[in-house]
């Protein structure tokens, strides 16, 4: 598969406290991300932040946080995010999704890709 050009990034931000079941919710989104064929996802671990709850969550000795910011990024075709963002909708209670537009410049997926 070759993903070139414009396309979209896909940006989930959660917390690292966050599940779906028993399962971290970064990890079931990748999941649902390999399971729907999108061309790849990547997990952040940030080492500080703060979202709708305006409490700071900080790697910083003196005040560890077991709820670190967590970004899960996947880029894709416009087609591919949209389709995907119904699975989203079941997993996220708290967060921010957001797309942007990319420019890629090169993908070099492995052969015999099972997408397209």
């Amino acid at each position: 598969m070759r993903l070139e050009g414009h396309q979209k990034r896909l940006t989930i931000f959660v917390g690292e406290s966050d599940h779906h079941g028993r399962t971290p919710l970064a990890t079931e989104i990748v999941q649902r991300a390999h399971t729907a064929g999108l061309a790849g996802a990547s997990v952040f671990r940030g080492v500080e932040g703060y979202g709708a709850s305006n409490h700071i969550h900080t790697t910083r000795i003196l005040s560890l946080s077991d709820d670190l910011p967590i970004a899960v990024v996947i880029v894709d075709t416009d087609h591919a995010i949209q389709a995907f963002l119904p699975q989203l909708d079941e997993l996220i209670t708290e967060g921010l999704v957001i797309i942007d537009e990319v420019e890629v410049v090169k993908y070099v997926g492995r052969s015999g890709d099972r997408r397209r």
